[in-house]
């Protein structure tokens, strides 16, 4: 059996951040990475397309947490210890810089995820961290104040554990078999299947500025609508998926949406096309694109209004002028399945927050057993935040773990 000062379950993101931090916090730990796969950092390689979407030009905590459907509350403090500007100095401190782009994602300077696994691998090697993979865990045990955990490779033993698995339904189960209580799983960020005329053959077509809702709930959102082969994506809809995660898996992904292209009330809709009416009125409706709305989305639900290709905006009547403004401020599509967000594989669910002190991120439970990332019942909307929380969790986790 081999002894170990610190084992760390699960060669991720989290789990490396956690390893360097402590060995550097405390030179005299012996510290261990048990993976098992036979790679790491996998998921980091694939985050934001390959180019690895490390965090979110947020700097406020209060306004950072909110992007965390699960973990807002509980979030905060941590926030206030280590955040984005925190994120951005270590890895500065190590030779990465990062850069914002419009939408305030950070990513390398390098455009590649490869520049954070090379700066991780590098840190590891120079603080003396040992990285076994093929090492699945079959059992964590504890005996008085030691862990011991068995692996399809032999077994180790340890004082203090930190578990940084993701969304490994496995290791749920073990930590299940411990006392913990674990929230089940389902997709947190995810796109609309829909199948529907105003938006088939227009993939790739952007509104700029929508606000969507779930019909018959409470859940709405807003921002770029994208339209692709299969239905509908973008921020407004990927915020929809994250903070509407357990009540569209109770619906088993088959409900109604409205959309709100202009974000103006259907009235006020209204008198804005009477008001085209009179300035086009000579111009064909289908050809003048109103609203900054796409030639190819405008031309889809002007006939999807009923609205003849030939007719001029002088000859439009009431019934006609309530079509269109109802399918501009209050479209109704049926969402009918999900698909996965790119590479994003992100899941609601993992252990109850109640069974975690958020000062130390330690077990509530079991002492000297600590939690980093996605373990925990906490996941975000997309852009960085699901990083910014493994970083955050996983400094804290090392702070405490390192005295």
């Amino acid at each position: 059996m081999k002894q170990y000062d610190v084992i760390i379950i699960g060669g991720g993101a989290a789990g490396f951040f956690a390893a360097i931090n402590i060995a550097e916090q405390n030179p005299n730990l012996k510290v261990v990475i048990l993976e098992r796969g036979k790679d790491v950092l996998t998921k980091v390689k694939v985050s934001g397309g390959g180019r690895c979407n490390v965090t979110h030009a947020e700097f406020i905590p209060k306004e950072l947490s909110l992007n965390y459907p699960r973990g807002e509350k509980e979030l905060l403090g941590p926030f206030h210890q280590f955040m984005t500007g925190d994120t951005i100095a270590w890895f500065e401190k190590r030779g990465v810089d990062l850069k914002i782009e419009e939408d305030g994602r950070m990513f390398p300077v390098s455009n590649s995820s490869q520049t954070i696994i090379d700066c991780f691998l590098n840190e590891v090697n120079t603080h003396g961290v040992e990285v076994l993979i093929n090492h699945a865990v079959k059992s964590v045990k504890k005996a008085g104040e030691f862990y011991t955990i068995e692996t399809s490779q032999g077994e180790f033993n340890s004082k203090k554990i930190l578990i940084a698995t993701g969304s490994n339904p496995k290791i749920w189960k073990l930590l299940e078999d411990l006392g913990h209580t674990i929230s089940s799983p389902v997709p947190s960020l995810f796109t609309f299947n829909i199948n529907d005329e105003r938006i088939q053959d227009i993939p790739g077509v952007v509104a700029p500025d929508v606000e969507v809702k779930v019909i018959g709930t409470d859940l709405w959102s807003e921002g770029p609508l994208l339209i692709t082969h299969w239905g509908l994506s973008a921020p407004s809809i990927l915020k929809l998926s994250a903070f509407g995660a357990i009540e569209l898996a109770k619906r088993q992904y088959k409900f109604k949406i409205e959309v709100n292209f202009i974000k103006q009330t259907f009235d006020d809709c209204i008198e804005l096309l009477k008001a085209l009416k009179h300035e086009l009125a000579k111009k064909t409706v289908y050809k003048s694109t109103s609203f900054n709305l796409p030639k190819r989305l405008w031309h889809k639900l002007v006939f999807a209004s009923g609205i003849p290709i030939e007719t001029r905006w002088a000859d439009l009547n009431k019934s006609q002028l309530e079509s269109l403004s109802g399918q501009l401020t209050r479209a109704v599509f049926k969402v009918d399945g999900k698909s996965t967000f790119k590479e994003e594989f992100v899941t609601a669910g993992g252990i109850n927050l109640k069974e975690i002190n958020f000062k130390t991120f330690e077990s509530k439970l079991y002492k000297n057993m600590f939690f980093a990332g996605e373990v925990l019942n906490i996941d975000a909307v997309t852009g960085g935040f699901n990083f910014q929380n493994a970083w955050t969790g996983a400094y804290m986790a090392s702070k405490s773990i390192s005295e």
